[in-house]
């Protein structure tokens, strides 16, 4: 049986969110339990050129919403980049899962070759909506999340593999 594009975008990035979730919310309890102030790790980069840990999360959100509309031939909606807390990003996290909980099927599937264009400060970028969600968006999910669970890992908070993985269902 052939895989539908809804059912190869629709709960991959919905696993995918909410085991960011659950990794951010490893971090909000580290740094509570350790008497951290929070914006060292929500401002942390792993290298100068790298962007920060909010950067990351919000990135990782953006291709999610920026995907489930694309892929539904719908404009994605539009978050303020203002984060500055735990909080305040697995809340961007769940209006993000809010979003593609109202996103059917039937918008998707069929999105194949969907022409999909990007316009970034480097440039245009082409797709069809396959090439968009396997070459582009789902790398780009699991770059960022990585990152993210990354940072975490790096400043001490008890992150493993299967915190990044999730429930394999």
């Amino acid at each position: 049986m052939p895989l539908s594009m809804s059912q190869a975008s629709l709960p991959v990035f919905t696993h995918a969110l909410k085991n960011l979730s659950a990794v951010l919310a490893k971090g909000k309890a580290h740094a509570e339990a350790k008497k951290l102030d929070e914006s060292g790790l929500v401002n942390f980069r792993l290298f100068p050129d790298m962007l920060p840990f909010a950067s990351q999360v919000r990135i990782a959100c953006d291709m999610v919403k920026g995907a489930g509309a694309r892929l539904s031939g719908i404009e994605p909606p539009k978050f303020e980049d203002n984060e500055k807390t735990f909080d305040e990003l697995l809340a961007r996290v769940e209006k993000t899962l809010d979003f593609i909980s109202t996103l059917a099927a039937s918008q998707i599937d069929g999105s194949e070759a969907r022409e999909i264009t990007l316009t970034s400060p480097r440039g245009t970028m082409k797709f069809t909506g396959q090439n968009y969600l396997f070459q582009f968006v789902l790398p780009n999910l699991y770059f960022h999340s990585a990152t993210t669970y990354n940072i975490l890992r790096h400043n001490g908070v008890e992150v493993g593999k299967m915190d990044f993985l999730g429930k394999i269902q």
